[in-house]
């Protein structure tokens, strides 16, 4: 990311919303007195917003990459000329999470939320603890029983899945 920094990540981290993230950063710390670097880390911005909320079209990819190189010619300073490198990075070396974020409409990482659903698989045991904390109440079953997430209510905050000790909650 700059100044001599090291970013570690592994197979957990989505690398479109990691460009997403640097982005926002990039945004924020913008003077905004060129327009490559105004407009276009925005623009950016708002591509991956749309990619990782599942709404991601045909073409994207390559605009992505089309004004991530305008960008990088066209800003004045070096926050924008180094602005679109997670972009660029990521188009280069991911492409195919780009892809299944687009084509497939799914996340590999499981970490877009738009992207990803929650299900209780046939582990569960009905002990009841992901039903008494879900903050949406969208977890139905009888004790001892299977439970079943309503997918209309579910906000996908993952805290079935991080409280299961059961092994019971497939997220896909």
């Amino acid at each position: 990311m700059g100044s001599g920094g090291l970013i570690v990540m592994d197979e957990t981290d989505c690398m479109v919303d990691v460009a997403r993230y640097f982005l926002k950063f990039r945004e924020e710390e913008s003077c905004g007195k060129c327009v490559p670097c105004r407009e276009g880390i925005r623009r950016m911005r708002g591509i991956l917003e749309r990619i990782c909320s599942g709404k991601g079209k045909e073409g994207d990819i390559d605009l992505l990459q089309e004004v991530a190189e305008t960008v990088q010619y066209g800003s004045l300073c070096g926050l924008g000329t180094s602005a679109p490198n997670p972009v660029l990075s990521t188009v280069k070396y991911f492409r195919d999470e780009y892809e299944a974020h687009i084509k497939g409409h799914k996340c590999p990482a499981k970490v877009c939320k738009s992207l990803i659903t929650f299900t209780v698989n046939e582990k569960c045991n009905g002990c009841h603890v992901c039903h008494r904390q879900c903050p949406q109440q969208c977890i139905a079953g009888e004790m001892k029983g299977m439970h079943l997430i309503d997918q209309a209510k579910c906000i996908k905050c993952g805290i079935c899945n991080d409280l299961c000790r059961f092994e019971a909650i497939s997220v896909m």
